[in-house]
């Protein structure tokens, strides 16, 4: 794992992805300026961890290598880690690290979950004829987002799987961004600075993972649509449904341009 040089992050390398899932970025002028400034200090908890990583010449993916490197193993793609997914019990938001897709500047990827324990009372998967079992019970799950990084330990891109990819039961859109606020990791396992910035980032990033979701279902029935007799969600020819780069010192510098000018307003 290449060690964090500075706080600044690299530009976000350019992804090969399915163009009619790539999302725009949400208009800030849209949003309140409450929620503007709560997005602005889950932005500075982020750069604070970067902060107290770099005084240890670490960074978020070597973080959560960490102890498989420092164990002299061998990095494998597809193998989650740490080897257990990173749980928290109270919230019941799930994570995992991997890498396997091979795009262009990506080391890999964070999958980040929640499970029916930790869902808002109503929601449920959707009623579709699969022709593979979803998970039941407590393990009907629901992929959230994905978070790829580069290898200097930056996120680069956020996006979206079918169904397949991450064997999650299937949640409207509309319901999973009801999930959003309790993705909360509040624990120091494998690493207190990670969980902080993987927690802050769903809130730096909200508007464009509610964008992101929508997007995802608009992807999966126009799919559908265009394969009639097929199960789109088993589908491997639809892998990713939707996506988005990110760059947290751009998207930060944008917040506090807005919020400036909201305050510079007569």
């Amino acid at each position: 794992m290449r060690r964090q040089d500075s706080l600044s992050e690299s530009p976000a390398m350019p992804t090969i992805l399915p163009i009619t899932g790539r999302v725009v970025e949400p208009d800030l002028s849209a949003l309140p300026l409450s929620q503007l400034l709560t997005m602005q200090q889950a932005g500075l908890d982020i750069l604070n961890c970067y902060r107290v990583l770099k005084k240890a010449e670490m960074n978020i993916v070597g973080e959560v290598l960490r102890d498989t490197l420092s164990r002299g193993e061998t990095f494998y793609e597809f193998n989650h880690y740490p080897d257990d997914d990173v749980y928290d019990r109270e919230s019941h938001a799930q994570y995992y690290y991997h890498a396997h897709r091979g795009e262009i500047g990506e080391h890999g990827h964070f999958h980040c979950f929640l499970r029916p324990k930790g869902m808002p009372q109503g929601v449920k998967p959707i009623e579709y004829p699969a022709t593979d079992p979803w998970p039941q019970g407590d393990e009907a799950l629901s992929h959230l987002i994905a978070i790829a990084m580069n290898g200097y330990g930056f996120p680069t891109g956020l996006f979206t799987t079918n169904r397949w990819v991450t064997a999650e039961a299937w949640y409207p859109a509309e319901q999973v961004m009801q999930m959003l606020d309790r993705f909360v990791i509040d624990h120091a396992f494998p690493s207190w600075p990670v969980n902080r910035w993987i927690t802050a980032l769903f809130v730096l990033y909200r508007t464009h993972i509610e964008a992101l979701l929508k997007k995802r279902d608009e992807i999966v029935w126009r799919w559908a649509e265009q394969h009639p007799g097929e199960d789109v969600f088993e589908d491997r020819n639809l892998d990713i449904t939707s996506q988005m780069d990110i760059s947290v010192t751009d998207f930060m510098g944008r917040i506090e341009r807005e919020i400036n000018a909201r305050h510079n307003r007569p």
